[in-house]
């Protein structure tokens, strides 16, 4: 039986916390940052968690974390 693998993408992007949730970075903040007020662009600060409904694919791709 081969070995189940973690996705090479979900490994670089989440993060588990110690309870169990998943936390993510903000999108939207890489680049064209001109035209967005420096209102959005602080609030894309920081880390957030994977929402509810996601946590199954997000889980599917890292079975091991």
């Amino acid at each position: 039986m081969p070995k189940m693998k973690t996705k090479s993408s979900a490994k670089k992007r989440f993060r588990v916390r110690p309870g169990g949730t998943v936390k993510r970075g903000q999108a939207f903040k890489r680049h064209i940052l001109t035209k967005k007020t420096t209102k959005t662009k602080r609030q894309l600060r920081g880390s957030v968690d994977v929402h509810d409904t996601n946590m199954v694919s997000v889980r599917a791709m890292m079975p091991f974390a």
